[in-house]
């Protein structure tokens, strides 16, 4: 039996440390995986990927707009897998984005791997947030004190993403990193919180992590962490 991997390209820790430009085109990520997250060039909006093909919320007005990427669009940081769902339930009541958590770990053997979550339902409140694009120096914890956040009633989509491990908090972010996309592509971003009326879950073993580096981008190479300062960043922006 293949495998099921993770692919994680970059750590979220560069980001932090403000290291956004994009150094992978959406069309190498997407031989690696057709469900996942991540953010673009110059961290300009929210990745989705959902069914092979990649989207990008970004904050604009009164509503974020959404638009599906092009092959050659670059990344600084994304996670992508072939998701497989080991668990699917059907919700079939109302629950706060909490109490749903509660229920899918429920179903985890141990806390110690990596999981894909895809949720498809209708959702009573969703509400959501994009980074904006930014060239400066400031670190990714400035810019994202200054990020639009949009909320919708009764919408139906697709919440997609990663459960972390403790253990791997820096690479990624402990416990849930989502983003959210309307059915009809209008409304997406990084999810904060939601009420779902109704709808099916799917949770997704990961057997492997499959990790990245940009070892051409010579600011990598070079760049000098803060590992302390990095997690701190990660939970005030994350």
């Amino acid at each position: 039996m293949e495998p099921i991997k993770l692919f994680q390209y970059n750590t979220l820790g560069a980001l932090m440390a403000g290291l956004f430009g994009g150094s992978m085109t959406i069309g190498e990520l997407l031989t690696h995986g057709d469900m996942g997250i991540g953010t673009l060039d110059s961290i300009d909006g929210e990745l989705i990927v959902l069914d092979g093909k990649a989207y990008q919320a970004k904050g604009s007005g009164d509503q974020p707009e959404v638009v599906e990427v092009s092959d050659d669009v670059t990344v600084p940081y994304a996670a992508v897998i072939f998701h497989q769902a080991e668990v699917i339930f059907r919700q079939r009541f109302e629950m706060t984005d909490h109490e749903l958590e509660k229920r899918i770990e429920s179903y985890y053997d141990g806390e110690n791997l990596f999981r894909s979550i895809k949720i498809h339902g209708e959702f009573a409140r969703m509400r959501v947030r994009m980074i904006p694009k930014t060239t400066s120096d400031k670190t990714f914890a400035e810019v994202a004190t200054h990020q639009p956040e949009y909320t919708i009633d009764n919408v139906t989509g697709t919440i997609v993403g990663i459960w972390t491990p403790e253990i791997f908090h820096g690479v990624s972010v402990a416990g849930y990193h989502l983003h959210f996309i309307s059915d009809d592509h209008t409304f997406g971003g990084h999810v904060m919180d939601y009420v779902i009326k109704h709808g099916q879950v799917e949770v997704g073993a990961v057997d492997q992590l499959d990790q990245r580096f940009p070892v051409q981008d010579r600011q990598y190479l070079f760049a000098k962490f803060n590992s302390e300062q990095v997690k701190k960043d990660i939970e005030k922006s994350e």
